[in-house]
């Protein structure tokens, strides 16, 4: 039972100093008070691993913190290849040390300028902060220094052919890209055929010129606008962009499928005829096709006044080709009631495909010869009564 107290005494006692000696700090030699364990200085970068094109400098933005007191840390490099040139610069100076204070981050522009022979390659050095109280951190840096690459741009279309009327607007979906290392301004110019207008949009605002950064892609839209009287066919529009001694070309093309244009008109071009009352008059009329294409189905209809009637032989005209003109019979007859005067109808041609055409005719009407006889017939027999009873009354 003794020795068992004994050896419980002696764990206890063990444990004891084992908290006693690990919670106490050693001292330095010479009775130096001890160094905090953890870091008071800290200084890194969001990128420490750049690529460069040869000729090219970078720039590191550095910052450094201070964890626990306000110390003046100062600034340089290791293992910098030689010909390199490292330069440190905060508040627009080169500067060699830098004033941190606690819980606000002191920032720093670490630009690094190699040769303009550097070969290309990997590059390892470091920055080094050293603060006033001998703390001293280190942040490792890569630079990759690669072949600049050559001006070169490039072209793509997403739908080079359209096809249209001529009245259509032909809008291509082009991107340009800039493929180099250095920033360009490119012309844009369109080589289109005579019977086209080209112009360049860019957020749709028209440009000729546009800047282009090194690696940038661009959208643009390229819209062609055709004159109204172009025939059907097919026109080429080159596209050329040109940047410093760079160019890049591209072909679009616009299929014009052509377009009819109807037009409603007399045979002498005066748009005017006669009709009697309750009698059919035949009107000739012409309807032609002044466009680039063939029309088809193309029906005849006409607005008149209350009453009145309108045929038309032929009724519809099956196809009229690009060119060519048709001549119709319009068969008015004005209503019985109508009265001595010009009234207006109205003649139209709609075909099956787009918009209708018209044209307003005047048209005379007037009473029957028929009722003038009449009428003349009804005034000699009023004379003849007339003179008989003049004679025969006049004799008494």
């Amino acid at each position: 039972m003794q020795s068992r107290r004994k050896v419980i005494f002696s764990a206890i006692t063990c444990f004891l100093l084992l908290v006693t000696f690990s919670g106490t700090p050693a001292l330095a030699q010479g009775g130096d008070p001890p160094r905090l364990a953890a870091a008071d200085l800290t200084v890194f970068t969001a990128y420490p691993a750049q690529e460069a094109a040869i000729g090219e400098n970078v720039t590191f933005n550095l910052i450094l913190r201070s964890g626990v007191t306000p110390q003046i840390v100062w600034l340089d490099t290791q293992d910098l290849p030689v010909g390199w040139t490292a330069t440190f610069k905060g508040g627009g100076r080169v500067i060699e040390a830098a004033y941190v204070e606690p819980e606000n981050d002191t920032k720093v522009d670490f630009r690094v300028d190699p040769p303009q022979d550097a070969a290309a390659g990997t590059y390892n050095f470091t920055v080094v902060a050293r603060s006033d109280g001998g703390q001293q951190v280190s942040l490792p840096i890569e630079l990759v220094v690669k072949e600049k690459l050559p001006p070169n741009m490039d072209f793509s279309v997403e739908l080079p052919t359209l096809r249209g009327t001529p009245d259509s607007t032909f809008r291509y979906n082009v991107t340009l890209k800039n493929e180099g290392d250095a920033d360009l301004s490119v012309n844009l110019v369109a080589d289109a055929p005579p019977e086209f207008q080209v112009s360049f949009k860019l957020s749709s605002q028209d440009v000729i010129n546009i800047p282009l950064a090194a690696n940038e892609s661009k959208h643009l839209s390229v819209e062609a606008k055709a004159y109204p009287d172009t025939s059907a066919g097919n026109y080429p529009i080159n596209v050329l962009a040109q940047g410093g001694e760079t160019q890049a070309t591209t072909q679009l093309m616009a299929e014009v499928t052509g377009q009819a244009e109807l037009t409603v008109t007399a045979p002498d071009g005066r748009l005017s005829g006669q009709a009697y009352v309750g009698d059919v008059t035949p009107l000739k009329l012409i309807v032609q096709n002044n466009g680039s294409a063939s029309t088809h189905n193309i029906d005849l209809s006409a607005s008149q006044p209350a009453g009145w009637q309108v045929d038309f032989e032929p009724k519809q005209i099956p196809e009229l080709a690009a060119g060519k003109q048709l001549e119709v019979t319009a068969r008015i007859q004005p209503a019985g009631q109508s009265i001595a005067g010009d009234y207006v109808v109205t003649v139209r041609a709609k075909p099956e495909e787009g918009p209708s055409k018209s044209a307003d005719f005047r048209i005379t009407v007037l009473t029957s010869t028929l009722w003038g006889i009449v009428g003349m017939g009804l005034i000699a027999v009023a004379v003849v009564v007339v003179g008989l009873a003049v004679m025969r009354f006049g004799r008494r």
